[in-house]
């Protein structure tokens, strides 16, 4: 029989899986807070990647004809290089101060996307190389790699089928490239292992009601849709970075 604790990880998993089916990334922003009430932070971390990882395994098959893989591999090789650079910065600034910066850029640049329509598809491989290294870099000093991906896709024109797909392959590769680190740390455990295995069912169930969504909405709604998860995401940092210092 499941406790209490393993059946609330496995509503929020619920809830967080359908957010991704319909808009290919957030994840995370919505499970880890919401786990981090019943488990250690590190331990909710480590659960979300893995998850990514798992599902992710099935969608690199599933989703490989619709993403836009030349901008994909360039994110994800920036993500590489940008990673590094993240922690590095670490040493001059608190994950609080971080947060607080990152919330200012992801918040000035929605404001530059929502008045930004672009009217044709127009990938930029150098842009891509920037987003991707900026994605590391978030992801190194605060744990949030998607909003550079996230903006590049929705500036970049993609149709709202190859965006998506592209950014859940992208955290698909991010969640790969962040399993080492937390293994290393001791995060992943018999415990979190375990509440993987039995999450999964829920993720799969999530992701595909939110897929299912997904299709009902046309590219503006889903535009709308994925600067609105931005801007949550862009104040949910800055105002636990500025908690701190309150």
């Amino acid at each position: 029989m499941l406790s209490a604790t393993t059946a609330l990880v496995i509503g929020a998993v619920f809830v967080s899986a359908f957010l991704r089916g319909v808009a290919g990334f957030g994840f995370a922003l919505a499970a880890v807070p919401i786990v981090s009430l019943l488990l250690p932070p590190i331990e909710a971390v480590a659960l979300a990647v893995l998850l990514q990882v798992a599902v992710g395994l099935r969608d690199i098959f599933a989703l490989r004809g619709d993403a836009h893989m030349p901008s994909l591999m360039r994110l994800t090789a920036g993500a590489l290089l940008g990673t590094p650079l993240g922690i590095f910065a670490l040493t001059a600034l608190s994950p609080d101060a971080a947060r607080v910066i990152i919330a200012v850029v992801v918040l000035a640049g929605l404001v530059v996307l929502v008045r930004y329509r672009p009217t044709h598809a127009h990938p930029h491989g150098g842009l891509a190389i920037a987003a991707g290294i900026a994605s590391g870099a978030f992801s190194g000093l605060a744990a949030m790699s998607g909003p550079p991906a996230v903006a590049y896709y929705l500036g970049a024109g993609t149709s709202s089928v190859q965006t998506r797909a592209s950014l859940l392959l992208f955290f698909f590769f991010a969640a790969l490239m962040a399993t080492p680190g937390l293994a290393l740390a001791g995060a992943i455990d018999a415990r979190t292992l375990w509440l993987t295995v039995v999450s999964i069912p829920a993720l799969a169930l999530g992701t595909w009601a939110g897929t299912r969504a997904f299709a009902r909405l046309n590219h503006g709604q889903y535009r709308m849709l994925a600067i609105g998860v931005m801007a949550f995401s862009g104040a949910l940092a800055g105002w636990r970075g500025l908690s701190a210092f309150l």
